[in-house]
């Protein structure tokens, strides 16, 4: 085997092994912080679910990463490694500063580098991208906010979570406790394959642009190195929960996990690679808007008589278990009835600072991406 090929095998490897290592927590932490999986059982989890969304939706993605954005001529052994340099570069700047970085806009940039440096650059692929970049938070801001104003106390008062210290598969559990806790790792599962749908091109759809890796095998060596970084390095993301995500109650989690995995598997689906972060954060918010605002009736609203909105309205409300009376067997207060104090903004859901930092860096990262590739293309004799 050429040296040059096992360089750019290693490459997407590494590419994969920490796709595998930061989006096993965001996908599994709720199930594992409630007692419901292992690690170990996450992880194989994780990395079945990532190769099946590989397999199907990711293909898409594959494509166009591998052929739509630039010819697929471009895409040489020398410039395919240079490519998952970037994406690779772009998650240790992430690491750095504490702030996941989107591998799929990163992804996109650096290919995009490619495509400007050569002049080939499919612009009518690139605003599809960025419009569905655009478009996708949106949607999910809103679909949030009309949950969190019209379903939340609902969803909340039937969720269950299992807070005892058997385990919810055993004899003394309640049938809604197993209902609960196969709710919660279902959940899982499907972050898991909108990770596969969407990520698995990162990491090697240069090598197969460049015919130096059939698809099937690219999508196999994906999902072996993403379990790799699953089994590993996972470990320690899994106890802290990961990522902001799972610092919400439970209930809001697993809106936000519903909402932000079947954005990016949709997306994916039509050969649109995504950022789950930035969808994720806009769906933080939007449901957070929607749940503050069900202490006024939208006549209130356009009397000027609104709450004062704060997405510490979700931060107050503890993840109920279920048949919890004190939360009237899952029925909604109507609309305006509830107080503010009912909803009180015990602490926020996230700093706007920090926020702000996460947004920004979710589109620096892949612009130095898209520059420093543009740089190496341009005054190299690499493309």
């Amino acid at each position: 085997m050429d040296l040059l090929l096992v360089v750019g095998l290693a490459v997407a490897v590494f590419v994969g092994y920490n796709i595998g290592g930061a989006n096993t927590a965001p996908a599994f932490g709720p199930a594992v912080g409630a007692g419901v999986l292992g690690k170990l059982l996450a992880a194989a989890l994780m990395t079945v679910f990532f190769f099946v969304g590989g397999w199907t939706l990711g293909r898409e993605v594959v494509g166009t990463l591998g052929g739509d954005i630039v010819p697929s001529a471009l895409f040489t052994l020398e410039a395919s490694i240079v490519v998952l340099f970037f994406i690779g570069f772009a998650l240790f700047v992430s690491n750095f500063f504490g702030v996941p970085a989107s591998t799929s806009m990163t992804a996109v940039g650096s290919i995009a580098g490619l495509g400007l440096a050569a002049g080939s650059l499919n612009w009518e692929t690139m605003g599809r991208i960025v419009s569905w970049w655009i478009v996708a938070p949106i949607v999910a801001f809103w679909v949030s906010g009309v949950i969190g104003r019209y379903f939340y106390p609902t969803i909340n008062a039937w969720v269950a979570i299992p807070e005892s210290d058997g385990s919810p598969f055993g004899e003394d559990a309640t049938r809604r406790e197993l209902v609960g806790a196969v709710v919660v790792i279902g959940i899982g599962c499907l972050m898991a394959f909108s990770s596969g749908a969407s990520n698995a091109a990162n990491a090697i759809a240069p090598l197969v642009g460049s015919g130096e890796l059939s698809i099937d095998a690219g999508i196999i060596l994906a999902t072996v190195a993403v379990g790799l970084g699953a089994f590993t390095i996972a470990r320690k993301t899994l106890d802290t929960m990961g990522n902001d995500l799972t610092e919400l109650p439970l209930t809001a989690a697993i809106v936000v996990a519903v909402v932000s995995a079947t954005a990016t598997a949709a997306l994916a689906a039509i050969g649109i690679p995504a950022s789950f972060v930035i969808i994720a954060t806009m769906s933080i918010v939007g449901l957070g808007w929607g749940r503050a605002t069900r202490t006024a009736t939208a006549r209130d609203a356009v009397r000027g008589e609104g709450p004062s909105v704060s997405v510490g309205a979700l931060a107050a409300d503890e993840a109920a278990t279920v048949g919890d009376a004190a939360h009237g067997g899952g029925q909604s207060p109507p609309i305006g009835e509830e107080e503010a104090d009912d909803i009180p903004a015990a602490s926020d859901l996230f700093d706007p600072e920090t926020t702000g930092r996460v947004i920004l860096m979710q589109n620096v990262v892949p612009a130095i991406a898209t520059l420093g590739a543009f740089l190496v293309f341009r005054l190299l004799p690499i493309a």
